[in-house]
């Protein structure tokens, strides 16, 4: 399971202590391979598995080119010493992703000098992002695909009604199968439904809900029901009485008034295919 944005969070505030007072100084040949295995260890993602150096790659005209760092699928990265030219680091980085195959191409370029990080967004036309070292932390989000974060895939609208619809069915089926049963059962998917329909009309953060079931828990199910039973705690949790250590993400669910979620529910222990 993916690391909690937390953290993240707190190992990228470890790697920016580590890294400013001598960023300034440090050196591509030196220094590079470094500083991206630190980097990627925010994340909890052993580099040496995934992530190569010096990647090989024949470029259009016919000559060879070495991504300083590839993930396929993932991030192409491109390091320089301070002071070095980006933008012309950049150009030699799109040279590189548009000799990818398809199936390879990253999801965005990382230009880096140790200082300055500029992030471009290929999914998104190319789309810059340029912040310092000491703001790495306030970035972090750019980056948390890395860490195995999904981003919600958007469907027509009628195709997502019915196919909730369907879903909600089948889990009505499955809860009352395992004894989960009457005005218990009927309040757990009513809450459910409400955090869909909050998903999605600016209650919540747009798509906050299924954003969080999807990064947070296991492909299986295993621990969904542990998950959904304390989303609904901090729902029944104004923001002043919530405990200064809960995980950010769970942070950012607001405190729904009106007693939807006053009512201490059993756990649905359940799994999903």
């Amino acid at each position: 399971m993916a690391l909690s944005l937390n953290e993240i969070k707190i190992r990228a505030q470890q790697f920016i202590l580590n890294w400013k007072d001598k960023a300034a100084t440090a050196r591509e040949e030196a220094d590079a391979q470094t500083f991206e295995n630190e980097f990627f260890a925010i994340f909890g993602v052993p580099r040496n598995k995934i992530a190569v150096f010096e990647h090989k790659v024949k470029l259009l005209d016919g000559s060879n080119g070495y991504i300083d760092l590839f993930w396929k699928g993932y991030i192409l990265i491109e390091m320089k010493s301070p002071g070095k030219d980006r933008k012309k680091a950049f150009e030699q980085a799109k040279a590189y992703a548009n000799a990818l195959q398809n199936a390879d191409m990253p999801k965005g370029i990382l230009i880096c000098d140790f200082v300055h990080f500029d992030y471009y967004h290929l999914e998104k036309d190319a789309e810059l992002t340029s912040f310092t070292i000491d703001e790495l932390a306030e970035y972090i989000e750019l980056f948390l695909f890395l860490a195995g974060y999904k981003d919600v895939e958007y469907k027509k609208q009628d195709a997502v009604n019915i196919e909730a619809a369907e879903k909600m069915g089948e889990l009505h089926y499955t809860l009352k199968e395992i004894g989960y049963t009457g005005h218990q059962l009927e309040l757990y998917l009513v809450r459910l439904l409400f955090c869909l329909f909050a998903d999605d009309t600016g209650i919540f953060e747009h798509d906050h809900f299924i954003k969080y079931i999807l990064q947070r828990t296991n492909v299986d199910g295993s621990d969904l029901a542990m998950h959904i039973q304390k989303i609904f705690e901090v729902l029944n949790t104004p923001k002043e009485k919530r405990l200064r250590t809960l995980d950010e993400q769970l942070a950012r669910f607001p405190y729904i008034n009106g007693g939807l979620f006053k009512e201490l529910l059993p756990t649905a222990d359940f799994n999903l295919p």
